[in-house]
């Protein structure tokens, strides 16, 4: 599994809605049980310790997703640092997000209508199959050692093949934890898998940082591939999901009208009914320009901080430990706090602690700071992906969700390029105006921090003008509240219980 198919990733959420949208968009009350492959009678569940981890199928996957998020991490450390090492170039890196994220933006579409309409087991079972011989692809080429040229051209090729496979695993990938969980338990399930993916995150590039300090790197995508397999046999063990009889042929010429069809449903959900399109706009904005830390933080331990691969493996894990601490808080946010208020607070804080990150030259703070980075940065996309799953109609979920993937991870590279430009433009004004403040990493402080002080500035907006609909409210429903103001945005002071 590529960590874009992680709440990019894992990887990555109208004039007249679908007849069946209202029906689809009630909330489940609190208790009830959903009539899963477990539970077919629909009966009462009894307490289990393990939580969401008691059906069978969703815990296959999920551990054997664990390994495979930890074997994403570790492609992403060598394929960071190789082009860090080589270039040192903030404009390298962008090129290396470009090929691997851009193919969702032009492809991303099809993969949901793909998603939507095949078996999608058989589709996960495909693209992870893909993914397993792309990640042998790198091994081979970093064993092959080509001259760095070719070595960087390699990497980017690869890149794109691996794009390209996400861009259609993403929705069927998506909508496989819906098919084994119940609906009332679907957030702590996305939850869950955030929290994984950032544990991996916590423990994965620290141990790849010593593994390119004592060893070949080619062990890292090795064992990356290797992971692949334990994916391929668990969702083998999940419920067959054959595409509806309806759908079936949606790729014959005659059903072009289908196809569009089907691409302006999900296009009018998204962007046009308030709720969906709020959630998908908190989390577009904060992964264009937050995510740039991510891609560039190999240039920061290199470049500002001029420590080596070790140092750049732990920097990634604190911001993984951060998130996974993030995870484990979520569920302390009172019950009564609504999605449309966390949302934009996260995107807020994340924007914040991002900026104090950026401009930070001592590593010791700096990872301080990246802690809390993670710590909001889970918030900001597990909260966003959660409330778009929640409010979806099942029958058109992969469309949506591919929508959110095709312009999240499209948008992504933008932000990249732009943290370059600005980064550049900034570095040149300082070293021309006061040289002795000039240095090499400053053009990546300064690329980051504007981009994350834009960040903020959308959670603060977002925070003011706010969008009951996100938790599914309307005009006259209880804690329905648009009054504009910052304050009542932060402590959600109208939907607060009495006498708390």
């Amino acid at each position: 599994m590529d960590l874009t198919t992680a709440p990019p990733t894992e990887s990555p959420g109208t004039p007249s809605a679908p007849a069946s949208l209202k029906t689809d968009l009630a909330p489940v009350a609190a208790g009830t049980p959903a009539i899963t492959p477990e539970n077919p009678s629909g009966a009462p569940a009894i307490a289990d310790r393990r939580g969401v981890l008691r059906h069978r199928h969703y815990r296959t996957v999920w551990f054997a997703s664990c390994f495979s998020y930890l074997g994403g991490w570790f492609e992403f450390v060598g394929t960071q640092w190789i082009v860090t090492e080589k270039t040192g170039s903030m404009l390298w890196s962008s090129y290396l997000g470009t090929a691997q994220l851009l193919p969702t933006l032009v492809l991303g579409l099809l993969g949901g209508i793909v998603a939507d309409s095949v078996n999608r087991r058989t589709l996960i079972l495909l693209t992870q199959l893909a993914m397993m011989l792309i990640a042998l692809g790198f091994a081979a080429v970093v064993w092959i050692d080509p001259s760095p040229e070719w070595l960087l051209r390699w990497l980017l090729v690869l890149s794109l093949a691996q794009g390209i496979a996400i861009a259609f695993n993403n929705p069927a990938w998506q909508v496989l934890t819906p098919r084994l969980v119940p609906r009332d338990e679907l957030f702590k399930a996305i939850t869950l898998n955030g929290i994984s993916f950032n544990a991996a995150r916590a423990i994965g590039p620290a141990i790849a940082g010593v593994i390119m300090a004592n060893w070949n790197p080619t062990v890292l995508f090795v064992f990356n591939a290797v992971t692949f397999v334990g994916v391929f046999l668990a969702v083998l063990t999940t419920p067959d999901s054959p595409a509806p009889p309806e759908r079936e042929g949606w790729w014959r010429l005659k059903n072009i009208g289908v196809l569009w069809k089907d691409t302006r449903e999900a296009a009018r959900f998204v962007f046009l009914l308030p709720g969906p399109r709020a959630a998908f706009l908190a989390t577009v904005v904060f992964a264009t320009f937050a995510t740039p830390i991510m891609r560039f933080l190999s240039l920061f331990v290199h470049n500002v901080y001029h420590l080596q691969e070790r140092a750049f493996g732990i920097m990634t894990g604190l911001m993984g430990a951060g998130a996974v601490v993030g995870g484990l808080l979520l569920k302390r946010v009172p019950a009564w706090y609504p999605k449309h208020h966390l949302i934009p607070v996260s995107v807020l804080l994340g924007g914040l602690w991002i900026f104090l990150f950026s401009i930070c030259t001592n590593p010791w703070a700096a990872g301080g700071c990246i802690v809390f980075v993670g710590w909001f940065w889970m918030w900001a996309f597990n909260s966003g992906m959660g409330a778009l799953q929640l409010l979806v109609p099942d029958a058109m979920r992969g469309r949506v969700l591919a929508v959110l993937n095709m312009v999240t991870l499209g948008f992504m590279p933008a932000g990249y390029f732009f943290a370059n430009g600005i980064g550049e433009f900034g570095s040149s004004v300082i070293q021309h105006r006061s040289p002795d403040l000039w240095h090499d990493g400053l053009s990546t402080q300064v690329g980051v921090g504007v981009c994350a002080l834009i960040c903020a500035a959308a959670g603060v907006v977002m925070l003011i003008w706010r969008t009951p609909e996100v938790d599914g409210l309307s005009p006259g429903d209880p804690g329905y509240d648009r009054s504009p103001g910052l304050w009542r945005g932060i402590t959600g002071s109208s939907h607060r219980p009495a006498g708390r």
